[in-house]
């Protein structure tokens, strides 16, 4: 019997290689053909977030747009939302956490992101995630090598093994300034808080303005030796059994 995981890991290796040329458009297309209503764009928004978005609606009208909403989200981001949708006609997936921010508050006290906080990030971001991309095949990214250590090995057709899907990062090899370029050639909307020193977009309690000099991520959680919130780290553990039962009771 043939084991469909191993052979969907064969045929990514396959492509592996070739993908590494493949423009933006390009491989979009491949991901659209090759898994249809079960291939999905993730996205938070940010600046290289809309160039994906807006990327992939020359290329397929009726492509599925996600994100996780963590409930701690800016004003401006939630406008940003309503815009995508009237520009771009599609209906955004929106995944929150088992937890309510209120049951979050009762089970783990009060502010948890500033004791805490991959485990806010766990409840609120990861195990969201990973619910939803059970739905899918392949989900579509917009991480680019140049942001972190941890994505600085990222190839544009992979398999995650974190989730147990194909993972498709389009412009995982494109720079901040042909991302800004796209934007602005082609009248993209962005998240207003990127003219106000934020070149990355989190959570409310989690981001800050950046000063002069500082690493474009340098405004997230401000005060913790982190830069990923976990949804593109390799590896990454699991919640301990205790906070699996504590979330499984307040789900239920």
């Amino acid at each position: 019997m043939i084991n469909l995981q191993e052979h969907i890991q064969d045929r990514i290796a396959d492509v592996q290689h070739a993908a590494e040329s493949w423009t933006p458009q390009r491989t979009l297309t491949w991901a659209f053909e090759n898994f249809g209503n079960t291939v999905a764009i993730s996205s938070a928004f940010g600046a290289e977030g809309m160039v994906l978005i807006d990327m992939a609606s020359r290329v397929r009208k009726d492509f599925r747009l996600f994100t996780i909403d963590t409930e701690f989200l800016f004003p401006e981001t939630y406008n940003l939302m309503d815009r995508i949708e009237e520009k771009y006609g599609i209906a955004i997936e929106k995944v929150c956490s088992v937890l309510s921010p209120e049951e979050q508050e009762r089970a783990h006290g009060a502010t948890l992101w500033t004791r805490h906080p991959d485990l806010c990030c766990n409840l609120r971001k990861v195990e969201p995630l990973r619910r939803k991309l059970g739905e899918l095949g392949a989900w579509i990214t917009s991480i680019r090598r140049d942001q972190t250590s941890i994505r600085s090995s990222a190839r544009r057709v992979e398999w995650d093994a974190k989730f147990g899907l194909v993972k498709i990062n389009p412009i995982v090899d494109w720079s901040s300034k042909q991302v800004w370029r796209y934007i602005h050639d082609h009248d993209v909307p962005y998240n207003a808080l990127h003219d106000q020193d934020y070149p990355s977009i989190g959570c409310t309690h989690c981001t800050r303005a950046v000063r002069p000099g500082e690493d474009p991520r340098a405004g997230r959680w401000p005060g913790f030796a982190k830069t990923e919130c976990g949804l593109h780290i390799i590896e990454i553990e699991t919640l301990p059994a205790a906070e699996q039962s504590k979330v499984a009771k307040l789900g239920n």
